[in-house]
């Protein structure tokens, strides 16, 4: 039987369809839904699509229920404003395209090192653990005003540096474009994930960790390598967050209350 020259795999050819439909509606909403409530509205869709995934990483693949993840969006958040304020005065050379992935590295690096003692428990110890330490770094954010601001946050100015091709990120709908498309990127970073070896090896922890360990894995480091990754992702958000509202609020964005609405 002679077979067809244009043979192709329906479940590709439906993955280009979805991740098409998904742009095409990022590109499209703030044409549609034209007054700038909307857009503010779509913004923050946009960075809190990418913290929630971060979050589903955790408790969706790993079955860890967290009660701190605000920590690192709150911290990325103000690692990024403060590099904003340095590139602001020409200490810091970063363009604000970039400010995000400050945020995801600050988010990273406390989460490497919050993370040790809070993956060494699964379980509900696990989630009280993060409880506790979120507490610790919500109070301290009005132990150190000199870093977190005080109950009055602290505050930027997105536009700085020259222009490029006219964008300065200056009116809100430039920085909905600059969400949208972390938006569509983290996502797509976050659905590769979950396919690699790491990824399926996180669903065996959740499933089943005694087995998981029968089989030679350590599911503490596994653990810890996903909440590592978690991190990164909600530092991203973060700096998103600090990029489209220009202030980041002092214990507010590190407290329990922002951590169970990521949960809800």
């Amino acid at each position: 039987m002679k077979t067809s020259p244009y043979s192709f795999k329906p479940w590709n050819i439906g993955r280009i369809v979805v991740w098409s439909f998904f742009a095409i509606l990022l590109i499209a909403a703030p044409m549609v839904f034209r007054s700038s409530l909307a857009l503010t509205m779509l913004s923050q869709m946009g960075y809190l699509i990418i913290i929630c995934l971060s979050y589903n990483m955790l408790l969706g693949q790993g079955g860890m229920l967290s009660f701190g993840h605000a920590v690192y969006t709150g911290l990325g958040s103000f690692i990024a404003i403060h590099a904003m304020n340095l590139a602001s005065k020409g200490s810091l050379p970063i363009p604000l395209v970039f400010i995000p992935l400050v945020g995801g590295l600050a988010g990273m690096m406390f989460a490497v090192l919050l993370g040790y003692v809070t993956t060494k428990k699964a379980g509900t110890t696990f989630a009280m653990i993060t409880l506790g330490i979120g507490e610790l770094v919500a109070s301290m954010a009005l132990m150190f005003p000199e870093f977190f601001g005080g109950e009055g946050g602290i505050t930027t100015d997105r536009v700085y540096g020259g222009s490029f091709l006219g964008i300065n990120f200056g009116p809100a709908i430039q920085v909905y474009y600059l969400i949208a498309a972390y938006c569509f990127v983290c996502t797509a970073a976050m659905f590769a994930f979950t396919g690699t070896p790491l990824g399926r090896i996180l669903n065996a922890v959740r499933d089943n960790p005694e087995r998981v360990e029968f089989i030679g894995y350590n599911t503490q480091r596994v653990r810890y390598f996903a909440f590592i990754i978690a991190g990164f992702f909600a530092g991203i958000g973060g700096g998103l967050a600090a990029i489209n509202f220009e202030i980041v609020a002092g214990a507010d964005s590190l407290s329990l209350v922002r951590s169970g609405g990521y949960l809800l």
